[in-house]
């Protein structure tokens, strides 16, 4: 099959979709006002959770994958290249990646690539501009993002391709430089919210994907923490848990066509800090984290709910990296 996208219409073979204000024409029929297009990073199969430890549980390079379709535990899928915690996590339509990290007594600049297609153990693609852990991980259509981190603490927001493998560029700067931050994305802009350096912090940073340039502020979260977990549906960005101090289990939701503060939508089943996100079209996922050991937390998009229990991740999951197919 032939496909053109053009600006005001698609042709494919031999037939035009047009866009018109009525809506999309099709033979001289309306199909639809509109299509609603997913975020690039939500999934529709399975959430993933890659590496993780420290702390008293072993840090590990198994990469976990649960279902989305069915309420279930998760399964050890493959390796990642080395055994590390901290790292951030980014998805494309075809592949998980796990950049940065801590692997004691290194902190660790790799940037590892796993196929969503087979369950197969991750190879190394690429560097990051430098080596740190407990960055935010952010998912455009066409690349991967790893904002913030430490040590020392940065506000470098890096770029790597998903069509190449190759190293990061950095591309810009957060409005201040933090590490333990929940990363978001929108179909055309990148968040980072949460976090610490030296104080913690309420911020909700937005940069754009269309061109390399620094972040802005853009509204804050209900309450200033770090060690957060980021989701993200088609229409709003969520930062769950975190640590205040002490474990909090508040999901706070902010809209992505406005820049505004974020409200508080439901709780997850406990405090917890240190898990990692995943995003379906349906629901958000906070899988692991301190106090919660391997539990796997589901929350609608639809509505503003409370999250429930639907699986446990193969080993207690703290500081692990997510991602979705």
């Amino acid at each position: 099959m032939s496909i053109k996208i053009n600006k005001d219409n698609i042709e494919f073979n031999n037939y035009t979709m047009t866009f018109t204000e009525e809506g999309f024409v099709f033979d001289g029929e309306i199909l639809a006002n509109s299509i609603s297009i997913s975020p690039p990073m939500a999934g529709t199969v399975a959430g993933y959770a890659s590496g993780g430890g420290g702390g008293g549980p072993p840090i590990v390079n198994i990469i976990d994958k649960f279902p989305f379709a069915t309420d279930a535990n998760a399964t050890d899928v493959g390796d990642l290249t080395q055994a590390r915690s901290d790292a951030a996590g980014q998805s494309s339509s075809e592949n998980g990646y796990t950049s940065g990290g801590r692997a004691p007594p290194l902190t660790v600049n790799t940037i590892d690539k796993f196929p969503f297609a087979t369950d197969a153990n991750a190879t190394d693609v690429g560097d990051l501009t430098t080596s740190r852990y407990g960055a935010a991980g952010q998912s455009s259509t066409l690349n991967g993002y790893t904002s913030g981190g430490s040590p020392p603490t940065v506000n470098t927001i890096d770029k790597f391709p998903f069509a190449a493998d190759t190293n990061a560029t950095d591309v810009g700067d957060l409005t201040q430089a933090r590490r333990l931050a929940a990363g978001q994305s929108s179909s055309e802009n990148g968040y980072t919210s949460g976090g610490r350096e030296p104080s913690t912090v309420n911020t909700i940073d937005k940069f754009p994907f269309a061109t390399d340039a620094n972040a802005t502020d853009v509204g804050d979260l209900t309450q200033a923490r770090y060690n957060v977990t980021g989701q993200s549906s088609t229409e709003s960005g969520y930062t769950s848990g975190g640590y205040a101090p002490g474990s909090v289990n508040t999901i706070d939701k902010f809209p992505f066509a406005t820049d505004a503060n974020a409200t508080d939508v439901g709780d997850l089943t406990q405090g917890r800090y240190l898990a990692a996100g995943q995003s379906s079209s349906e629901n958000g996922y906070t899988s692991g984290g301190t106090t919660s050991g391997n539990t796997i937390d589901k929350f609608p998009f639809a509505t503003d709910a409370n999250a429930t229990d639907v699986g446990d991740l193969t080993r207690s999951g703290r500081v692990t990296a997510g991602q979705q197919d």
